[in-house]
Formats: C-alpha cells, structure tokens, sequence
C-alpha cells in the first residue's frame, strides 16, 4: 500500500496509536502522517515511534475533535505541510465510551457519545475536505487509498440490525451504540455527496480489540492483529464500497 499524507486522529494510544507505528513500517511508508491527541501527559509512545520513523515524518498535533478552534489550528498545520500535494488518507479514529445503560441513561451520556463520536469525525472530514480534494485531483482513474479516502473507524455495535441479536454485551452502552449509528448514516451521506469528487470514504469495524476502550479481558484482538488486518484491505477497496460498513476483513455489516 502507497499512500503520501495521511492524518489519524487520536493517535496516542489503542487503535490510534498502532495505526501510526504500523504505516511507518510499510515498504513504502508515508511522508508525512499528522497523529493528533487530546492530552499531552499520553505521548511517550508515541513520541518514542516519532523519534525513531526515519522516513517518515510524523507532525503531531493537539486536537480535540469536539473543539472547532482546534480542529482549525489542524486543518492549517496539514494544509501548510501537503501544500497542493493534499491529504490522500484521513483516518478518523478518535471516539469515546462511557457506560450507561437503559433505563438510567441521561442526556449528558447521550450529548457526549454524539458530540465525540459522530459530530467529532463530521467536522474533522469537513475541514480536511479541499486537501483531500486536491490528492484526488492528482490522480486519475477510479477511487483507491492511494488516490484520497476517509477511513472512519465505527463498530458492529453500530449495527440497527444486528442491535440486540449478535453482541449483546453492548446493550450496556447504547449511548455509544447510537452515535456510531449515526455515524455510518452521516458517512454513507457525505459519501454520496462526494462521490464525483474521487473520495472514498469507507466506515470500518475494527473488530473487538484490547485497547482501554475496548477492554483488555475479553477483547478478542490485540491492536497488531486488526490493524495488520485493515492495512492488507484497504488497498483492494474501489469505488465499488463507497459509502460501505464493512469489518477489517472488508466483509459487508449490515446497516
């Protein structure tokens, strides 16, 4: 997989955090990856993978996905290092769980889970939009990772129809539930209005990793495994998945 600018947001830990250590080991890796975070106290490893990528160059950045101002300061930070060369890969992947489950779930649990989850990566594709146009203006043919894409991490959870019937154990969070939800709706919409644009954009499941979010007990993936997984998938999607929700195998999940 080839693929120049890339942006992962919450890039310090979990998902995040592999994605960036495992782009730098590509064959070809990118020249520049911007690894946004929201707390500053969580980035030895991060820093530790910064320090050591030799053909990469990774800017980090602070970025708070529900902070419009903050998410501005990125968008000039990116636009200022890619110039007309763009952004071809956006990886949104910054999100949150808080339990609560039904009937004691509150309106601040809900606010919060939509705000970070499904507002958070609307707004962080928004202002990264005319880079990623200009990647894809660079490239003729169809949609591809290499071209300009926005991969959003999602959940089966996220699932309306699997809601209830194949993973139960998210019933205790349906807060969360909702907004990646919303999520795949809000990203199948802006796929459609993108579509003549050349951006792919692709909702994924990363499958039920160990992460702090995730759990470490019984999470059935380490953080290597699915990303492993999804970089080997991406490179084989088209314009054929635009708007798609798919595991990190690339097979379909239903809406």
């Amino acid at each position: 997989m080839k693929v120049e600018n890339v942006m992962v947001t919450g890039a310090n830990r979990g998902i995040g955090l592999e994605f960036v250590r495992q782009l730098t080991q590509l064959s070809e890796p990118p020249r520049y990856i911007f690894a946004t975070y929201r707390n500053a106290s969580s980035l030895k490893e991060l820093k530790e993978i910064a320090e050591s990528s030799i053909k990469t160059q990774i800017i980090l950045i602070k970025m708070d996905v529900t902070l419009p101002e903050e998410v501005e300061v990125a968008k000039s930070i990116v636009e200022s290092t890619v110039k007309e060369q763009g952004l071809n890969l956006l990886i949104n992947n910054a999100g949150a769980v808080k339990l609560q489950s039904f009937p004691d779930i509150t309106p601040e649990n809900l606010e919060f889970h939509y705000k970070v989850n499904t507002e958070g990566p609307i707004f962080v594709l928004q202002a990264m939009l005319p880079s990623l146009e200009k990647a894809a203006s660079l490239h003729d043919g169809g949609m591809s990772v290499s071209k300009a894409m926005v991969l959003n991490m999602t959940s089966l959870a996220g699932s309306i129809g699997n809601a209830g019937v194949v993973f139960t154990q998210d019933l205790i969070v349906p807060g969360y539930k909702i907004s990646k939800a919303a999520l795949n709706m809000a990203m199948r919409v802006i796929a459609a209005n993108v579509k003549d644009k050349g951006i792919l954009i692709v909702n994924m499941c990363p499958g039920w990793v160990k992460t702090d979010m995730g759990g470490r007990e019984l999470a059935q993936l380490e953080p290597h495994e699915s990303i492993a997984n999804m970089l080997k998938t991406l490179p084989t999607l088209n314009e054929s998945h635009q708007g798609t929700y798919l595991d990190r195998l690339g097979n379909p999940i239903p809406f």
